[in-house]
């Protein structure tokens, strides 16, 4: 049950929301273009990131950017 952890695991590392064009989900209320988001974990698809909420939400990777 590694989600109930996810909050307060180290941060794997940090993205930036590029747009929150959604086709199906509203996702402009949880992510802020242009702002800085720390990856708690990964797949294939998605990021799993503290959102705008101080929630741990699960975000298609295509609405994200790696910071360097």
């Amino acid at each position: 049950m590694i989600h109930h952890t996810w909050a307060t695991r180290p941060t794997i590392k940090k993205v930036k929301c590029v747009h929150t064009n959604a086709e199906k989900y509203m996702v402009s209320n949880v992510l802020t273009p242009g702002k800085v988001y720390e990856v708690k974990s990964e797949t294939d698809e998605f990021y799993f990131v503290i959102d705008n909420s101080g929630k741990v939400g699960g975000f298609y990777k295509d609405y994200f950017e790696e910071v360097k």
